[in-house]
C-alpha cells in the first residue's frame, strides 16, 4: 500500500526536491549580484563559478534527505512533521556543503549567497514540499484515481486503521465501508464475495480481531477467486511500543515488533561519532581529571575511581566508572540503595562532585570502549532492574539501545530520585524517535540544563 504510493509519489518529490534546492542555489547568486540588495565590494565573480556546483548541490541534498528517510516508503508524516524533518534535513546539508566547499575549494564562495542559499532552500523546500502534498489531497477528493476499499473485522484495530486511512487521503484509499459483526457493517463474513461485486472495491483489507482469528481460513477460502488486493492488517498494535516492521524472509511474511530505529547504518554512524568525541573529551578533560583525582584522594581514604556494575544494550553488564563521591563500602551495611537528598555516606568532595554531574565524566572512557553513548538511557544496576522490569510496563525496551552518558530523560529534569515511569516514558521516546539530530539536541541541552540539577545528589 505505501511502497506503492512511494513509488510513484515519493519519486515525483525526488525529483522536485533536486530541482528545487538547485533552482535556490542559483537564486540565490541572482539575489546577491545581480538584484543589488547589498552592496558588492570584493567583484563579481562569474555566473559559471556558482552554477558549477549546482550538481554538487543536488547531490549532497539527495544523499542527506534520503538518510533523513525523507522518501522512505514504510510511513507517513504529518504535514508539520514533514516540514520539521525536511528543516533538519536542510540544515544538516547545509553544514555538509560548507565542510565540502571550505576543505576542497581553495576559491572561498560569498558568504551573504551560502546564507541566502540556506534560507531560500529551506523555504522552497518546504512550500513545494506542502504544495504537491496539497494538490496531490485536492486531486483525490475530487474522486480522481481512487482506490475503494472494504475493510474486514470490527474493534479496535479497524478503528485505528479508518482512522489513519482518514488521516491521509492523499494515498487515494476510499473506506465504502467494514464487513463483519461491528455495528454499521454493510454484511456479515458470508456476504463479502457479494459485497465486493457489487461495490467494486479494488482492495479488501483484514482486520478481525483476536478473538475471531479462527474466522480466516473460511473468508480467505472465501476469496480464492477473487482479483482485488488483499491485505491483511493483524490486531498486534497494543503490543507495539517502538516501531514495528514486515520482513520478507524466503517468501515468508515475519511481524517484527518493538524493533529500533537504531540498526544498520544508524547504529554505525553513531558509534563513529561516540569514539570520536569520547577521544576528543578524554584528551581535552584530561587535566580536569586530574584535578578532580588529586581532590578526591585528598579529601578521604579510598580509590579515585569507582567502578559499579550496571545493564546495557540488550541487558549485558558492563563496569559503569564514576569519580568515587562516596565513602569506601558505602553500602555494606545497607545493600543497594538509592542516593537520598544530604546523603552522610557522601565525601567531603562528593556532593559537589555528584550536583555538578562531574563524578560522571570517566564515562567517556566507557563511551570510547563502546560499552555506552554519549547519548541514552541511563545505565542501571541489576539489582534494581530486577525490580523495576516487574513494576513498570515495558522497562526492558530501554535497553534496546546502548545506555548513555546523558538522554532526554535527564535533560527534562527527571533523574535522581523523580518518578521512574516519567523517565521510562522519555527513554522510549528517545528510541522511537532516535535521529541524529535529537543526539545534537539532547547534548546541546546537556550543556545549559543536564550538568548541574536539584535531583542530583
Amino acid at each position: 500500500m505505501l511502497k506503492r504510493y512511494h513509488q510513484i509519489v515519493g519519486g515525483v518529490f525526488r525529483l522536485v526536491d533536486c530541482i528545487v534546492i538547485g533552482a535556490a542555489w542559483l537564486a540565490s547568486y541572482w539575489l546577491r549580484f545581480d538584484l543589488g540588495l547589498i552592496a558588492v565590494t570584493k567583484g563579481f565573480p562569474s555566473f559559471e563559478t556558482y552554477a558549477s556546483l549546482t550538481p554538487l548541490v543536488i547531490l549532497i541534498w539527495a544523499i542527506v534527505l534520503s538518510q533523513f528517510k525523507v522518501y522512505q516508503s514504510g510511513r507517513m508524516l504529518r504535514r508539520t512533521d514533514e516540514a520539521f524533518t525536511m528543516l533538519r534535513a536542510h540544515a544538516v546539508a547545509v553544514l555538509v556543503f560548507i565542510s565540502l566547499t571550505y576543505l576542497f575549494s581553495e576559491y572561498r564562495y560569498s558568504r551573504i549567497v551560502i546564507a541566502s542559499f540556506a534560507v531560500l532552500g529551506g523555504l522552497f523546500l518546504i512550500l513545494f514540499r506542502l504544495t504537491l502534498r496539497n494538490l496531490l489531497r485536492a486531486i483525490r477528493r475530487r474522486g480522481h484515481n481512487l482506490r475503494h476499499v472494504l475493510i474486514v473485522g470490527h474493534g479496535e484495530a479497524v478503528d485505528h486503521l479508518i482512522h489513519r486511512l482518514n488521516r491521509f487521503p492523499e494515498l487515494g484509499l476510499r473506506v465504502l465501508g467494514t464487513v463483519g459483526h461491528g455495528k454499521g457493517a454493510m454484511g456479515t463474513y458470508a456476504d463479502l464475495p457479494r459485497l465486493i461485486r457489487e461495490t467494486r472495491a479494488d482492495q479488501v483489507m483484514i482486520a478481525l480481531p483476536r478473538n475471531e482469528s479462527a474466522e480466516l481460513d473460511s473468508i480467505l477460502a472465501s476469496l480464492k477467486d477473487e482479483t482485488m488486493d488483499l491485505l491483511l492488517i493483524p490486531d498486534v498494535h497494543e503490543y507495539v511500543t517502538l516501531g514495528c516492521r514486515v520482513e520478507d524472509f524466503d517468501g515468508l511474511p515475519i511481524v517484527n515488533l518493538n524493533e529500533s530505529p537504531l540498526d544498520g547504518w544508524g547504529s554505525t554512524g553513531k558509534r563513529i561519532t561516540d569514539f570520536i568525541l569520547s577521544t576528543f573529551a578524554l584528551l581535552v578533560l584530561s587535566p580536569i581529571f586530574l584535578i578532580i583525582g588529586l581532590a578526591v584522594k585528598l579529601t578521604s581514604r579510598g580509590p579515585i575511581f569507582y567502578g559499579q556494575e550496571r545493564l546495557g544494550l540488550d541487558g549485558r553488564k558492563f563496569k559503569m566508572y564514576k569519580f568515587r563521591s562516596m565513602k569506601v563500602d558505602a553500602e555494606k551495611e545497607t545493600g543497594a540503595v538509592w542516593a537520598v537528598k544530604g546523603d552522610d555516606r557522601r565525601t567531603p568532595i562528593g556532593a559537589f562532585l555528584r550536583s555538578t554531574s562531574l563524578d560522571e565524566l570517566p564515562q567517556f572512557w566507557n563511551v570510547w570502549l563502546g560499552e555506552m553513548s554519549l547519548v541514552g538511557p541511563r545505565p542501571e544496576r541489576p539489582v534494581f532492574v530486577d525490580q523495576f522490569r516487574h513494576e513498570i510496563p515495558h522497562y526492558m525496551l530501554r535497553h534496546k539501545v546502548k545506555a548513555g552518558i546523558t538522554g532526554w530523560a535527564q535533560v527534562n529534569g527527571w533523574r535522581g530520585d523523580t518518578s521512574l515511569e516519567r523517565r521510562i516514558e522519555c527513554d522510549l521516546f528517545y528510541i522511537r524517535n532516535w535521529s541524529y539530530w535529537l543526539d545534537i539536541k539532547i547534548l546541546f541541552l546537556t550543556v545549559f540544563k543536564g550538568f548541574v540539577n536539584k535531583n542530583a545528589y
